[in-house]
């Protein structure tokens, strides 16, 4: 059970393999393609005029560098100080995400648009209080012509590598895989993400139990969503099967996320409806006290309860309860949401055990 604190705020969640990342000897060493190049600033400044990189991913916090940092930085530039590398990741369209690097790509560009002064008041004759247009020639070529060192993740590594290269070289606090898949996957999938996990029906079904910071509500999400709309026999790796996910939506969103919405909104009310305060929690008939949320429980009750409208649901609410607790004491199934839950084997296993359940119920699926 993943039961963390951070900032105060208290997370309670079971079934989530944060720290599942394979070891580099995992990786065919001759797919771990990683390019090194040199550019100047004024190069990567116009590719990123040109929207060729991708500045804001939703999971970094706002620019939040204080000025006189800002200003050091540039200071440093024009000193010709050598400055810790870059890294990019390719996406599938061909453009250049920032992995590390994202606050002094953001002072570059901002100084170069001459958005700010610089605060350096023990140079008071050429820099204090200059923007980029203020300074003489040789110090506007001096910034725009100073080489920054690039490492580029090619958009062809295995994504477990990419995840793993992104967590080791990212300088500042550790990301969450949803963190990274959400700057990897940027699009219509993201923003879907973000939307349906501030929605009240969300956070009741929830308990409000899902930090917002690192993006476990948004990755609850995700989870039901490649879940709805891939094979369950495909999964291998949790990591895959959620980046596939978002990718299928992004690729079909006109397709899919209409459908995905009103899924989500109905097995959230059928959930809720059903199970009250103990809206996937392990749980027993009758219990008062509320449990974790458990991830688990939460893919196959989040998925199956979609495939039935309210009115079934609430007809057969005696014999579905029944139902229901008696697969929470079947040995099996409590194996498969509690004993490494992400494996092959016991996501199949507790998706066919539910199936299996809710058609003795309700019948076949009704969407």
């Amino acid at each position: 059970m993943a039961t963390q604190t951070h900032q105060g705020i208290k997370e309670d969640i079971e079934g989530i393999d944060e720290e599942n990342y394979a070891s580099w000897g995992d990786y065919p060493i001759d797919e771990l393609f990683i390019r090194t190049a040199s550019r100047s600033i004024y190069e990567v400044l116009r590719r990123i005029k040109q929207d060729k990189y991708i500045m804001d991913p939703d999971f970094q916090r706002d620019f939040i560098w204080p000025k006189k940092m800002q200003s050091k930085l540039i200071e440093s530039v024009i000193m010709r100080i050598p400055l810790p590398v870059f890294y990019l990741a390719e996406n599938s369209e061909g453009k250049m995400i920032v992995v590390d690097g994202l606050q002094r790509l953001t002072t570059f560009y901002r100084f170069w648009d001459n958005q700010f002064r610089l605060e350096l008041p023990n140079r008071p004759n050429d820099l204090h209080g200059k923007r980029f247009k203020d300074l003489d020639s040789k110090l506007q070529n001096r910034f725009e012509d100073f080489n920054l060192t690039i490492y580029s993740i090619d958009a062809d590594v295995p994504e477990q590598a990419r995840l793993d290269i992104f967590d080791r070289v990212n300088s500042g606090i550790p990301l969450t895989k949803q963190q990274m898949r959400n700057c990897l996957y940027m699009g219509k999938a993201t923003l879907f993400l973000r939307d349906k996990s501030k929605t009240d029906l969300f956070l009741k079904a929830t308990g409000n139990s899902l930090r917002t910071d690192n993006m476990r509500d948004r990755e609850f999400i995700n989870r039901f969503c490649s879940f709805q709309i891939l094979d369950v026999e495909e999964y291998r790796n949790m990591d895959d099967f959620l980046a596939n996910g978002l990718k299928m939506i992004n690729d079909k969103s006109e397709q899919l996320l209409e459908p995905l919405s009103k899924q989500l909104e109905l097995t959230l009310y059928n959930n809720l409806k059903m199970f009250g305060k103990h809206t996937f929690r392990k749980h027993d008939r009758g219990q008062q006290d509320r449990n974790v949320l458990n991830a688990s429980l939460w893919d196959v009750m989040s998925t199956g309860l979609s495939r039935y409208n309210l009115s079934t649901v609430q007809e057969r609410e005696g014999l579905f309860k029944d139902e229901f607790y008696s697969l929470m004491k079947n040995e099996e199934f409590q194996d498969s949401i509690t004993n490494s839950p992400n494996t092959p084997k016991q996501v199949r296993n507790r998706f066919r055990l539910a199936k299996d359940m809710l058609r003795g119920v309700f019948g076949a699926y009704q969407n």
